[in-house]
């Protein structure tokens, strides 16, 4: 990974598409005092700047979002943290790439990261690299743009 270590903008901690994590000591089953979750679309709506912002600026507002409502409040996710969030968030773009041997060579990059997290730098040059090899992103290049 790049090891770049920037701060990210703060976010609210919390997604409508992410489960709500489990306090320590308590079983996932005490759920009930959680707060409640705020989907990212909602939280999208609440950036002033973005409401008339680009689809690609929502697009990585988006990306941003949901990193930070996985990540830890020091910014970064566990390695198994971001590969249950890939398997959520973007399964679309790596399902049926996990014999090829580049979805191979970026997992292991991954596992073979010194440390045990990953930040919101790094998370993103793994979507892009994940993205770059799909075929997914050869279906998306083919498509119409014009009538």
């Amino acid at each position: 990974m790049c090891g770049c270590r920037a701060s990210v903008p703060g976010a609210a901690q919390c997604s409508g598409n992410q489960p709500a994590p489990a306090s320590p000591g308590k079983s996932p089953s005490a759920a009930g005092d959680m707060p409640r979750r705020i989907p990212v679309s909602k939280q999208l709506a609440s950036i002033k700047a973005l409401r008339k912002g680009s689809d690609l600026e929502k697009a990585f507002a988006t990306m941003a979002l949901v990193y930070s409502n996985s990540a830890s409040p020091e910014g970064k996710l566990s390695k198994g943290e971001a590969k249950s969030l890939l398997q959520a968030q973007f399964l679309s773009f790596i399902q049926g790439q996990e014999s090829k041997p580049k979805y191979q060579e970026i997992i292991s990059a991954l596992d073979e990261e010194s440390e045990n997290k990953i930040d919101f730098e790094d998370f993103m040059i793994l979507l892009v690299s994940l993205a770059l090899m799909s075929d997914l992103l050869r279906e998306i290049r083919n498509v119409k743009t014009t009538k």
